[in-house]
């Protein structure tokens, strides 16, 4: 399985960590920084995802559970929280034309929390697919301290492509057009470009 290339400078710095230890004849602490890389090499997986839904649908842009289902104005909303042990990439939910990226600095509340979805650091991007926009939320947490995106405004995306990841436990808000439903339910698991999670 391979690894989001953002992983490999962590990798790198904790085997050689682990390596100065074990040359000094510590073991025990190259053993730690050892299981150190192992887990960042964990963490930073990057699995091939095949979408095999249909037309019309809605996919998790993240792997994670359904921490929240709520109403915002005319809009549905989700939230997907981001354990430190599930994938961190994130996936387009639709297939489209990216029509807008917002970057919104922030604090670093813990992901689940309610209010992380306007008060912590956080990344907007919006996909329109036939004059539908679908938005989500990339939203860094307490220990996650870098959104990383790949894409740019004006790009063409297809339903469960890469588009970036949040590094070590987030969250992310997926907001649904009008006339869209929302087929989830709380604490519900979902995987990021396989999991249907709305329709419209």
């Amino acid at each position: 399985m391979s690894i989001a290339k953002e992983g490999y400078k962590f990798v790198i710095f904790l085997a050689a960590v682990a390596a100065i230890w074990f040359a000094f004849g510590f073991p025990i602490g190259g053993l730690i920084f050892l299981g150190l890389a192992l887990f960042v090499l964990f963490f930073f997986r990057d699995p091939d995802r095949v979408y095999r839904g249909g037309p019309g649908k809605i996919v998790s842009p993240a792997d994670g559970k359904i921490v929240s289902i709520r109403r915002e104005g005319e809009q549905d909303v989700i939230s997907i929280f981001l354990s430190v042990f599930n994938v961190h990439i994130n996936r387009a939910p639709v297939g489209g034309t990216i029509t807008e990226i917002q970057y919104h600095p922030g604090k670093f509340l813990v992901a689940f929390a309610e209010k992380a979805s306007t008060e912590n650091e956080r990344n907007s991007i919006t996909i329109e697919q036939d004059g539908k926009a679908v938005r989500f939320v990339q939203i860094a947490g307490l220990i996650a301290r870098r959104i990383v995106c790949w894409r740019k405004k004006g790009e063409q995306v297809q339903v469960a492509e890469k588009v970036g990841l949040i590094q070590f436990g987030s969250r992310v808000d997926v907001y649904f057009p009008t006339g869209s439903k929302v087929v989830v339910q709380m604490g519900q698991k979902v995987k990021g470009g396989e999991s249907i999670v709305g329709e419209f």
